[in-house]
């Protein structure tokens, strides 16, 4: 039933918005500020097709149906030939520079990873730090040690030598810092009774976020039975609210609970890297595939102009020989993006049409950022890989994805491109409290009819939606992030490269409010043009800008509120530092 509100509420939602988008550019644009309701009119565009493409992705939940975990590896292939053996499962641990005790306790919990038949697990320390002290480690927990001479394709490059010294037929993705539960193989594995499954992807989940108290428990501290009373009734309205909780908008229910989740019916739930595992026969076969369309294309350039089809066939075969000695097999494509870069892969495979689930339950926690400019470095690293991928190698108009599958990879990188319509969302209020200019032709009463509507109607669609789901923070959160996108977007446009960095396990010491400037900008400029705009009207007796005035005063504080957990996030210091979680922490459903 919640699923059908929804669905019904946002349809309603996008037919208002649809009608208001042509208001907007029909009726509404002010002819003597065309330079102003242009863009405006243009980001509120682009914004509704944001919408459209968030709602395909929120459309329905269709879980992958969980099975039994397999005896032997022959339930788990194509192949009847195959010997029913034991199945053998590698679990990576891939390092860096990461403390060794953390690499220890991480270590420890994938030794207590369990199944309820035999099986052949084997850990291994990737490490591309090189450091003895990182293979005493290993050698003291009685698990494999891999390292190399250099650190080519980073993680990539990690995980394909990896690949090349070890056999299981799957492998467990982990970060240093993955704590694996017990029951992390007999939840996970039963999905590749499926041939056709190239990974399973669990939620990433963490253990050191403040959990904050709730509004209930808040409210009676300061006002009593009363109090009480009144936050339980907000939460039966809107959902659970926590005070305090995640300062970095960390908490990933929104991503892996709707947003993931709910790609599992167009087979479009991509990789995310740790706590995910891998079919080993998928990965190879789109590696090879992958090479042998590179080695070709590469023949291609230097052949293709001979016109005497002998000589270009001896050509031909000669080139072919040097272009294999040449090209790299890279199972994990060598970029600061490498797990949707090979879900990309996978997934627009024209043979086997690989399949990936979204596993609903968490299986492992992780350590998050505990500091902001952490934060910034992961989120940086996020926006522009996924944004080079987008810019420079697009698979929405190439390859053999089916429609939905395009639909959803559109919706990830569309997602990021909307720093260019969020800046001109930010300086629009500042721009008409500043000068009185405004970009709409009134704002009458036929605004308030056109947009009223559908502001209401889609707020209250993904509030149905996304129940339970702090959804104010995400919204928060992907205005605020405006400067973060926007520097990746600029950077990946000038041609440079997203460098790969290693998102550091310990908090960074020191005062990080240099790194909200523009954070503060926008909360500064607005609040002040919001005292000038009153002064404007209530002293100067512009008494006519007072509808313009109302309008722009509540958009300009919902961008301050927006901006408020950055800066907050910047001046947070944690109670005491969190290294060790609690093992036999239950799995929950994300």
């Amino acid at each position: 039933m919640i699923e059908l509100a929804w669905q019904f509420l946002v349809v309603i939602a996008l037919v208002l918005g649809a009608n208001y988008i042509r208001w907007r550019w029909v009726e509404s644009l002010n002819y003597d500020a065309l330079w102003f309701a242009i863009p405006l009119a243009s980001a509120e565009t682009l914004a509704y097709i944001g919408l459209i493409l968030f709602t395909i992705n929120l459309w329905k939940t269709r879980d992958v149906p969980q099975q039994a975990p397999p005896r032997l590896i022959n339930e788990c292939v194509e192949d009847p030939g195959v010997g029913g053996r034991p199945i053998k499962v590698d679990i990576f641990l891939t390092t860096y520079n990461e403390e060794e005790e953390l690499v220890r306790l991480s270590i420890r919990d994938a030794k207590r990873v369990s199944y309820p038949h035999p099986i052949n697990i084997c850990i291994h320390v990737l490490d591309d730090g090189r450091r003895p002290s990182m293979q005493q480690v290993a050698m003291q927990e009685g698990v494999g040690y891999i390292t190399r001479s250099n650190n080519v394709g980073f993680k990539a490059g990690n995980l394909r030598n990896a690949m090349e010294q070890t056999s299981g037929d799957f492998m467990v993705i982990c970060d240093a810092d993955t704590r694996l539960f017990s029951t992390f193989l007999e939840h996970t594995l039963g999905y590749f009774r499926d041939p056709d499954v190239a990974w399973v992807q669990t939620p990433q989940w963490f253990y050191d976020l403040p959990e904050g108290v709730t509004l209930p428990v808040r409210l009676r501290k300061r006002y009593g039975c009363i109090g009480a009373w009144a936050g339980r009734a907000v939460e039966h309205l809107i959902g659970p609210v926590r005070i305090g909780a995640d300062p970095f908008v960390n908490d990933p229910q929104m991503f892996y609970d709707v947003i993931q989740r709910r790609r599992n019916w167009a087979n479009a739930a991509f990789c995310c890297g740790a706590g995910s595992v891998h079919r080993r026969e998928a990965v190879m076969q789109a590696a090879l595939r992958s090479f042998g369309l590179a080695v070709e294309h590469e023949v291609g350039k230097y052949t293709r102009q001979i016109p005497d089809a002998a000589l270009r066939e001896d050509f031909s075969d000669a080139m072919r020989t040097q272009m294999v000695l040449e090209q790299e097999l890279t199972p994990y494509k060598f970029h600061v993006s490498e797990d949707i870069y090979t879900s990309i892969v996978l997934h627009n495979d024209a043979e086997r049409r690989w399949k990936s689930v979204l596993h609903p339950q968490v299986e492992s926690k992780m350590l998050s950022p505990q500091d902001l400019l952490t934060w910034m470095i992961q989120r940086f690293k996020y926006a522009g890989g996924t944004l080079d991928i987008a810019l420079r190698d697009n698979p929405l108009f190439r390859g053999y994805m089916r429609p939905a599958q395009r639909a959803m990879y559109l919706t990830t990188f569309w997602s990021y491109l909307g720093c260019l319509w969020n800046v001109v969302f930010l300086a629009a209020p500042i721009i008409y409290l500043f000068t009185g200019i405004a970009p709409l032709s009134s704002y009458s009463g036929a605004f308030y009819w056109h947009a009223l509507p559908f502001i209401i109607l889609t707020e209250l669609a993904f509030m149905v939606g996304t129940w339970g789901v702090r959804s104010w923070d995400g919204k928060a959160s992907y205005l605020s992030f405006f400067s973060i996108n926007f520097r990746a977007l600029w950077t990946v446009l000038r041609g440079k490269k997203i460098k790969f960095h290693v998102t550091p396990k310990e908090r960074q010491e020191g005062n990080f409010l240099n790194l909200v400037i523009p954070q503060l900008t926008v909360i500064v400029l607005t609040l002040a043009g919001l005292l000038y705009g009153a002064w404007r009207v209530y002293v100067q007796g512009a008494q006519d800008e007072l509808p313009n005035l109302i309008v722009n005063v509540v958009w300009g504080l919902n961008n301050v509120f927006a901006m408020l957990p950055m800066v907050r996030a910047a001046l947070w210091k944690p109670e005491e530092d969190v290294l060790v979680a609690p093992h036999g922490s239950q799995a929950q459903t994300a």
